[in-house]
């Protein structure tokens, strides 16, 4: 009888500005640049077998998966120094079974639709290539929701959702790059923060 072959996996963490959040670094890729997979909660997991691990923790309160690595946030009222070894070790041991994190698969590109205005295009475009590299640094994703009178409105991921630092990073940041490069752009605005 064969027997799945172990995954050699390294991983390591990193704080971020978030201090409910840990990056969990893995050494090689999770999914597809670019791509994110967010969940709030258990019952929005059910195509991440991994989260759904990983929600069997109580102390485990959002699980973001993104390129090479996994954020989870903790219940404020658990210290991260009694529970990052044990997620860490979920993890890897999760990985090394040679599972894929997330089970999905797309039809085209989620990220950028022909249908999209020029304007939403470039949009998408500067969030892609400017913005989305440094978010992930930190564990986090940002992702366009929509354009409309000027004003445009993300999703923050991750590390983000309840970050006491992603209001400065959306209006000092992200908004101040948006409309220095765009003149159609007057605000930028977080949605479901």
């Amino acid at each position: 009888m064969l027997q799945a072959q172990k995954r050699p996996t390294t991983i390591y963490m990193e704080a971020n500005p978030n201090p409910n959040s840990l990056k969990f670094v893995v050494n090689f890729m999770l999914v597809d640049d670019g791509i994110s997979f967010d969940y709030p909660d258990a019952a929005s997991a059910e195509n991440s077998p991994l989260a759904l691990e990983l929600f069997n923790f109580a102390a485990v309160d959002r699980v973001f998966i993104a390129s090479n690595f996994v954020t989870v946030t903790k219940k404020e009222d658990v210290d991260w120094i009694e529970i990052q070894d044990i997620v860490r070790n979920q993890i890897k041991t999760y990985l090394e079974s040679g599972q894929a994190p997330v089970k999905a698969e797309f039809d085209q590109d989620p990220l950028f639709d022909e249908n999209d205005s020029e304007v939403v295009k470039k949009i998408k475009g500067i969030l892609d290539e400017y913005i989305r590299p440094a978010v992930e640094q930190d564990g986090g994703a940002i992702v366009f929701h929509s354009f409309q009178d000027g004003i445009v409105k993300v999703l923050l991921q991750g590390s983000c959702s309840g970050c006491p630092s992603s209001t400065v990073t959306l209006k000092a940041g992200i908004e101040n790059l948006l409309t220095r490069m765009l003149p159609e752009v007057k605000e930028v605005q977080a949605q479901g923060v």
